[in-house]
C-alpha cells in the first residue's frame, strides 16, 4: 500500500507540514492556486531552500500585510466564499472545526463567539489551505509515527504563560487518533494548526516506522532553532501490510523440582484464572539427574509482576525469570454459535474462528466442552461431534 507518512520527531506546524509536502513533490502551483482562491492577492507564498543541522530542506514563508484577527464564523465564511474543490473545502472546514471545538472547550466560549487570534490570520489560513491542497495533490493515505510535542512552557500574547502542549493543542490531540509524547526539548514543537491538520488526515499512527520501502523523502523546516533539528520529515513509501496482530506480552519462567502433578494441575488453572494468557509445564532433567519442570507463562504486558507473585505463592519458587520477548504475532479470533442436527435433534455449540487481518480464515476450532456435552447426550464419540461442528463452522466462516 502506497502511503504518505509523517515522522514528527520535532513536532509539526502548518508551514512545516506544507514545506515537507512540497519537498516531497507536491505541486507548488496547485498550492498557490488553492490559497489564492481563498486569500486572493493578499498572500504571497515563497518557497526557499534552507539547511537545518546540515540537512537540506524546504521552507515556506507566507507573506501578507493582512494580520487581522477573525471570528470562527468569519473564517468559515471566507472559506465558503472561495472557489475551491468540495473535498478541499470539506477538509479545510474540518480542520478549523477541530481548532474551534478545542478553543471552545478550553475557554468555555461558544464556537460562534470565538475569536481566532493567530489561527484566524491569513498566513495561518494559507498554511491550512496549502497543506490540504498539497496532501490532496499527492493523493495518498496518510500515516504518522509518534508526534513529539515538546515540553516546558510557552508565552501566549493573549493568555500569558501556558504549559506545553498548549491547552488547545492538548484538546485537539485528545479527540484524535494520534500517538504523542512530550519532549525531546522544552519548547512548543506542535502547534494547534499542526495538530489539527495531522488529526484530520492521519488514518493510523504507530510508535515506529512500519515495515516499508521508501520512494521519496521530504523535509520541511520550521522558523525557529532548537537543540533538536527543527524539521518535519515526510516520506512516500510502500508499506508492507501486516496480516497478523502484534500483541505485546511478557513471558515468565521458573524451574521447580519439588511439586506434584496435582499441584501443577492446580497451578495451571489458578494462573489462567488470575489473568495469564497461556501456561505450559515442560519436563526437564535438572542437576544431579533430578526430574523437574519448567513453568512457562505468557501474560499481557504489564501483568508480569502480579502473575509472577502468584507463581511464587503456588509453587514455592524463590524467583521468576522475565524472558526478553517484544511481542507475539496472533490471529484475530471470534466465537460463533452454530446449530447442528444429530439424530433429528438440534444442538448448539460454539466454534472459535481465527482469521488474519485480510479476513482470510486460517483455523476453525470447535469448543471441546460443548462437543463433549452433545456427545454424551446422543451417545456418539466426541471426535465425531467435533467433526460435525467443525464442518458447520467452515460453512459459516465462508459466508
Amino acid at each position: 500500500m502506497k502511503c504518505l507518512l509523517f515522522n514528527p520527531f520535532s513536532g509539526a506546524s502548518g508551514d512545516m507540514i506544507l514545506a515537507s509536502l512540497i519537498d516531497l513533490g507536491a505541486d507548488p502551483e496547485a498550492v498557490r492556486g488553492a490559497v489564492s482562491a481563498i486569500c486572493g492577492d493578499k498572500v504571497v507564498i515563497k518557497i526557499q531552500d534552507v539547511k537545518r543541522g546540515g540537512i537540506a530542506a524546504k521552507q515556506v514563508i507566507v507573506e501578507t500585510s493582512d494580520h487581522a484577527k477573525r471570528t470562527y464564523p468569519e473564517v468559515l465564511s471566507l472559506l465558503r466564499n472561495g472557489k475551491i474543490e468540495d473535498d478541499l473545502l470539506d477538509h479545510a472546514i474540518s480542520i478549523f472545526e477541530r481548532i474551534a471545538d478545542a478553543e471552545s472547550r478550553v475557554h468555555g466560549i461558544p464556537r460562534d463567539r470565538l475569536i481566532f487570534h493567530e489561527v484566524g490570520q491569513l498566513d495561518a489560513i494559507a498554511d491550512v489551505i496549502g497543506s490540504v491542497a498539497a496532501i490532496m495533490d499527492l493523493g495518498l493515505e496518510v500515516l504518522s509515527t509518534v508526534v513529539y510535542v515538546g515540553g516546558g512552557f510557552v508565552r501566549s500574547h493573549h493568555h500569558g504563560i501556558l504549559p506545553v502542549p498548549a491547552p488547545a493543542t492538548l484538546e485537539i490531540l485528545r479527540s484524535s487518533n494520534l500517538i504523542w509524547s512530550g519532549g525531546p526539548v522544552d519548547s512548543e514543537l506542535l502547534t494547534p494548526t499542526g495538530a489539527a491538520i495531522l488529526s484530520d488526515f492521519v488514518s493510523k499512527c504507530s510508535e515506529h516506522f512500519p515495515p516499508m520501502k521508501i520512494e521519496r523523502i521530504g523535509y520541511g523546516a520550521g522558523s525557529r532553532d532548537h537543540e533538536v533539528v527543527n524539521l518535519l520529515r515526510a516520506v512516500i513509501c510502500e508499506v508492507k501490510e501486516e496480516v497478523l496482530i502484534r500483541d505485546a506480552i511478557e513471558v515468565l519462567e521458573t524451574t521447580v523440582d519439588d511439586v506434584t502433578g496435582e499441584v501443577l494441575g492446580d497451578l495451571i488453572d489458578s494462573l489462567l484464572a488470575a489473568g495469564a494468557l497461556d501456561v505450559a509445564v515442560i519436563p526437564v532433567v535438572m542437576k544431579k539427574g533430578r526430574p523437574g519442570y519448567i513453568i512457562q507463562v505468557i501474560v499481557d504486558s504489564g501483568d508480569g509482576m502480579e502473575i509472577a507473585r502468584e507463581m511464587m505463592k503456588l509453587t514455592g519458587t524463590l524467583g521468576v525469570r522475565v524472558m526478553p520477548v517484544s511481542h507475539r504475532l496472533i490471529l484475530k479470533r471470534r466465537l460463533e454459535t452454530v446449530k447442528i442436527s444429530i439424530c433429528n435433534e438440534i444442538f448448539e455449540a460454539k466454534v472459535k474462528i481465527a482469521e488474519d487481518l485480510t479476513g482470510e480464515v486460517i483455523n476453525i476450532s470447535p469448543e471441546f466442552e460443548d462437543c463433549r456435552r452433545i456427545a454424551g447426550e446422543v451417545g456418539l464419540p466426541v471426535r465425531e461431534v467435533l467433526r460435525i461442528v467443525e464442518d458447520v463452522g467452515i460453512k459459516l466462516a465462508k459466508r
